[in-house]
């Protein structure tokens, strides 16, 4: 694929690009995600996945040309919705694990109202990536909804486009809901998008689910 984005110098730990190599091919299928990352010349996972660590190795880079493969094989809309899939299979595959981590996978946590619930909870996953990645996250509570900003994002990391594009981060999140909440679903819609010219990557999450 031309004009590969280059690399960051920015990481997430090798746990989480696991994660995330493990949940395209649940997704893709194992030849769906080889042809992949021959397009977007990550090879060296089509062995080997990163190793099941912490340490931070795994670049921004690789997801922003992740996503823009998956644009490439896909088109526009075939990559959105695998984008979003595997978006949600990273979470419920592994990303929860780290929230036990941040105290939301306990018994205690599981019983408060829902509000708290995620009035606790997506802050939590916000932390989550700003502790153990180069991802700097944060959340403002509004009175209907809660602003989610990634200020350092990986899914359009050097990229340009007349959209929002991040759709795996919306997967993660509307996965990350359902899981908090016990099973409901919420819209997660990116209003702002580093790709377009926005400072920030900026995603709104509804505080009541759809019914």
């Amino acid at each position: 694929m031309k004009d590969l984005v280059p690399e960051s110098n920015f990481y997430y730990p090798n746990k989480m690009g696991r994660i995330m190599l493990t949940s395209l091919e649940e997704v893709m299928g194992r030849n769906g995600l080889n042809a992949l990352l021959n397009l977007i010349e990550l090879r060296q996972y089509i062995q080997n996945t990163p190793p099941d660590n912490l340490e931070r190795d795994f670049d921004f880079a690789n997801i922003s040309n992740i996503n823009r493969g998956l644009e490439e094989i896909y088109g526009p809309r075939g990559g959105r919705g695998l984008a979003l899939r595997s978006g949600r299979a990273i979470f419920s595959r592994g990303l929860r694990q780290f929230g036990a981590l941040a105290g939301v996978s306990d018994l205690a946590f599981k019983v408060l109202p829902l509000k708290t619930k995620l009035k606790i909870g997506i802050p939590a996953v916000a932390r989550i990536f700003t502790q153990f990645s180069d991802q700097t996250s944060h959340v403002e509570e509004m009175d209907d909804h809660f602003l989610y900003t990634i200020d350092r994002c990986s899914m359009c990391w050097g990229q340009q486009s007349d959209r929002a594009i991040c759709y795996i981060a919306v997967g993660i999140l509307q996965e990350t809901l359902r899981w908090v909440s016990g099973g409901l679903e919420f819209r997660v819609d990116e209003i702002a998008c580093h790709a377009t010219g926005a400072e920030a990557c900026i995603f709104k999450i509804d505080k009541e689910p759809i019914k």
